[in-house]
């Protein structure tokens, strides 16, 4: 296929070229409406490009196949069957996924250390959930996917499941073992799908991860935004073999989907696609130097280690870990992630993603280079040198290995929708849980709708809130209640 073409950019760029006058959506006409203020700050361009799909960059009947042929073209590039383009991110993506494997009722593999996203699929869905618990380091206190032998052990004892749904890689960066993981369920004629949210980047690079398709996965639902040059909420589902059936896919994803997708997403995902085909490889290779680096240069800073594959990948811990995925551990410091995160985001302007009670992770993409490292760097030293500005790090009450594997009383579906009240922290203990609470990022539940609330993880969440943890989704954040099915 000819990967020089970009269907959806090509499109934008005739319809902006050709003069089309529009009648219909969006409403601010090609930014002829919009507020100066606004395009002041965003630009004219961006709206100049927010042009409809039907009857806007594509005819009335999508005769033109824009949108298709933009989805052939990413599925050439990364040796799928099909794409599927998403304007709604992965947390769509995924229930798409899920509800085109399980349906209401039937049993579903999933990985213990999925996204919220996921949690919220099963709820919508009515599947029933096989929780698999993700390999758990207890010394680092690091949760991994899960490893093949538990993933058998539950086949085994859920012979009716339709299939499995694995995260990897997951937001430090740390990978299962997606291919022995496929064959499990093959050989009962069963669908592995990958969440693989942070993987874009792996299908263009040999000495990253390998990419899921190339696995042996069933289906693959990747976020461009993430680890790409993606717009924000830009996500792409790749499929290959027969045992999802393609119309059922795209079934599922049209119900959940928009009926107005963004033509901005669509293009950026399409360019994302055509850089990498001409020049991932190259881009790739300096960003992956450049991670190389930038962790001697890390390294070297008194009191912040580094951790290096051997803290990821071995026995009981993860197959393989992103070198793009930079986690510093800040022990020696004595300081928090939570706390680190805000200080030099206020202090230096730098902003990073997962923090926890003792690490911060930073991820280098194809848009990083020698200045954007280096200022990572100085403000990572900066942080060593001024760590007394920052409080101690606050205890937290961390759960040892299965403490966070509670009992699932009730099916998630059931608990959510189901009728509740609110109860103090100390009136929860031993009731089930009807809402969902992730510290956030990465969104991992700690407790789902459905799950029985232990006295651990009650003083971990609370501990942590009291440390700096994030939990957004809960009815009250603070956790002064808890929403509990109404006994």
């Amino acid at each position: 296929m000819d990967h020089s073409r970009a269907p959806v950019l090509e499109a934008v760029h005739r319809y902006r070229a050709d003069g089309y006058l529009s009648f219909l959506p969006p409403g601010h006409k090609q930014g002829r409406g919009v507020d100066p203020r606004v395009a002041e700050v965003v630009g004219r361009d961006v709206f100049a490009s927010d042009v409809i799909l039907m009857n806007g960059i594509d005819d009335r009947a999508m005769s033109r196949g824009v949108l298709a042929r933009a989805e052939d073209l990413m599925a050439d590039a990364v040796g799928a069957s099909r794409a599927f383009f998403s304007t709604c991110g992965s947390s769509l993506s995924v229930k798409s996924a899920m509800l085109s494997v399980a349906g209401p009722g039937e049993k579903l593999l999933l990985s213990r250390n999925a996204h919220k996203s996921v949690v919220a699929g099963v709820i919508i869905s009515g599947v029933e959930p096989v929780w698999v618990h993700p390999r758990w380091d207890g010394r680092l206190h690091l949760a991994h996917p899960p490893g093949p032998d538990a993933v058998e052990a539950n086949l085994e004892l859920h012979p009716d499941a339709k299939g499995m749904l694995l995260i990897t890689p997951t937001d430090y960066g740390t990978c299962g073992a997606i291919r022995e993981t496929a064959r499990l369920c093959h050989a009962r004629g069963l669908p592995l799908i990958v969440d693989e949210a942070w993987g874009a980047h792996l299908p263009f690079h040999p000495d990253l991860p390998t990419w899921a398709m190339n696995a042996e996965a069933d289906l693959c639902v990747t976020s461009v935004h993430k680890m790409g040059n993606g717009l924000e909420q830009g996500s792409v589902f790749h499929l290959q073999g027969d045992r999802v059936d393609p119309e059922v896919l795209a079934a599922r994803a049209d119900l959940l989907g928009t009926t107005s997708p963004s033509s901005l997403i669509f293009a950026g995902l399409d360019g994302w696609r055509r850089q990498m085909v001409e020049h991932g490889r190259e881009l790739l290779d300096r960003a992956i130097e450049l991670a190389k680096a930038t962790r001697a240069d890390l390294s070297a800073i008194p009191g912040i280690k580094v951790m290096e594959r051997p803290d990821f990948v071995g026995p009981g811990l993860a197959d393989d870990q992103d070198p793009l995925k930079i986690v510093l551990d800040l022990a020696e410091l004595g300081r928090s992630g939570y706390d680190v995160n805000n200080w030099l985001r206020d202090e230096h302007r730098v902003d990073l993603g997962l923090s926890d009670h003792r690490r911060v992770t930073a991820q280098l993409t194809v848009a990083d280079d020698e200045e954007t490292a280096s200022r990572l760097v100085a403000a990572i030293r900066s942080l060593a040198e001024r760590a007394d500005e920052l409080p101690a790090a606050k205890p937290i009450d961390l759960p040892g290995p299965g403490e966070l594997e509670l009992e699932q009383a009730l099916l998630p579906r059931d608990a959510f929708f189901g009728p509740t009240e609110d109860v103090e922290p100390g009136q929860a203990v031993g009731r089930i849980a009807a809402e969902m609470i992730s510290p956030y990022p990465p969104g991992v539940p700690a407790v789902l709708p459905g799950e029985r609330i232990t006295r651990t993880v009650l003083d971990y969440l609370l501990s942590g809130l009291d440390a700096g943890m994030y939990v957004p989704d809960p009815a009250d954040v603070r956790l002064r209640t808890l929403r509990v099915v109404a006994s």
